[in-house]
């Protein structure tokens, strides 16, 4: 009280150019150095400020709920800076889904009359796992939107979100962005955009995303490849922070003139995009490309399947073989003959050549504090070189790749 006495009420603004550095924020790069993330005070306002108000069609007397960290970009993006400048009424939550019970976001969401509710694909795959019985606890009546970012959600948990949680009335903005975007790049606009599970749908306003081949080639209309970015837009990453270079040859020398997102994607018919998630997260069976979402979808898509996670591993005979980490429903037990049933499940849903040639039961997978899987890591547990890790510094719990490490088949041989 002593310090504050003297201290006025008003706190006047610091006037900043459009382009002084606002913050910098680290994300794990495919090396396993950290990027340190530049975003500058104009541009980044802006968008950020636009696509909140427009997403999440926010209007007066909302109560805004986003559950990421603010120490990662959704948190940055559409907890501080983007509702703050709109004015917005956000819940901030402390704390974890399960605790005391798996009711608790529902219950959360009835006791603010929380009328937005964004989270990520991980989160509902965990409370998917406990079924709908905690989520027909509590009413959730006053919602009438729901998000989802992070990561592509697979349609079996799309359908969960849209149907139990939100009672097949609250529409989902499936948003795909980056932390390098600074905001949402491609999503529906609410009661604008007709929806289609697991599909990102269109870019927002001003947002012209490229397909490209890996040769170099712009594809046109229906077509699979790697997602670029045309043109420049406000939230746009300005450096890595101390090491111009490797921002340029990050982003912008795999195809002269475009950003490259590092993402997959395919467009349909109707011009919308579904990401099938990091490029280098394809695999290549028998000379045979196969995106490890697909796989993932597939096993999730099982009844018994929580979480999974598919990588590829080096093979003998076909070059990559597909290694599935799988995490289950709760009361369900590993077993061989739990692991054939998928195997053959796999099989049936994308075909022969998708046959996953390990399968490691997960009780938990190496996520960042944002959710996402640090597949890197995946990736070195299945190609036996454990001693190659990398850095580990944004993992939630460190302590799951040990888990991981000693339950693998190198391990236990």
């Amino acid at each position: 009280h002593t310090v504050t006495q003297g201290q006025g009420l008003t706190c006047p603004p610091e006037e900043m150019g459009a382009e002084d550095p606002l913050f910098i924020l680290y994300t794990s790069g495919s090396t396993g150095k950290p990027k340190g993330v530049l975003h500058t005070t104009g541009g980044y306002m802006v968008y950020v400020s636009m696509t909140h108000q427009y997403v999440f069609d926010y209007h007066d007397g909302d109560i805004y709920w986003c559950t990421a960290d603010v120490g990662w970009v959704t948190g940055h993006s559409y907890i501080v800076y983007g509702p703050l400048a709109n004015g917005a009424t956000t819940l901030m939550f402390e704390g974890v889904l399960n605790y005391p019970s798996f009711s608790r976001f529902w219950e959360v969401i009835d006791k603010h009359n929380v009328t937005i509710f964004y989270t990520a694909p991980t989160a509902i795959r965990a409370l998917m796992r406990e079924g709908g019985a905690p989520v027909s606890k509590t009413s959730r009546r006053t919602l009438r939107l729901l998000g989802s970012v992070g990561e592509p959600i697979n349609p079996e948990a799309w359908l969960w979100y849209y149907r139990v949680v939100g009672g097949a009335r609250c529409p989902i903005v499936d948003t795909w962005w980056q932390t390098e975007t600074g905001g949402i790049l491609i999503t529906p606009l609410p009661g604008a955009t007709a929806l289609k599970p697991g599909s990102a749908t269109r870019p927002f306003f001003g947002v012209k995303p490229v397909v490209m081949d890996s040769a170099g080639r712009v594809l046109e209309g229906p077509a699979e490849g790697n997602l670029c970015l045309g043109e420049a837009w406000p939230g746009m990453i300005r450096t890595v922070f101390g090491d111009h270079q490797r921002f340029v040859e990050t982003y912008f020398s795999a195809y002269p003139g475009l950003y490259f997102t590092g993402d997959g994607v395919r467009r349909d018919a109707d011009g919308y995009y579904w990401i099938t998630g990091r490029v280098d997260d394809v695999i290549n069976v028998s000379g045979h490309r196969l995106g490890t979402a697909e796989v993932e979808s597939a096993l999730v898509a099982h009844a018994k399947v929580a979480e999974a996670a598919v990588v590829g591993y080096p093979h003998d005979l076909k070059g990559q073989g597909i290694y599935a980490y799988v995490t289950l429903v709760a009361g369900e037990e590993p077993s061989e003959a739990l692991r054939g049933e998928l195997v053959d499940w796999v099989r049936k849903e994308i075909g022969p050549i998708a046959t996953p040639d390990v399968i490691q039961w997960a009780p938990g997978l190496p996520k960042t504090r944002s959710g996402k899987i640090m597949r890197r890591i995946l990736r070195k547990i299945a190609a036996n070189e454990t001693d190659q890790l990398g850095d580990t510094s944004t993992l939630a719990d460190p302590a799951v790749v040990g888990d991981l490490i000693g339950n693998s088949p190198h391990h236990r041989k």
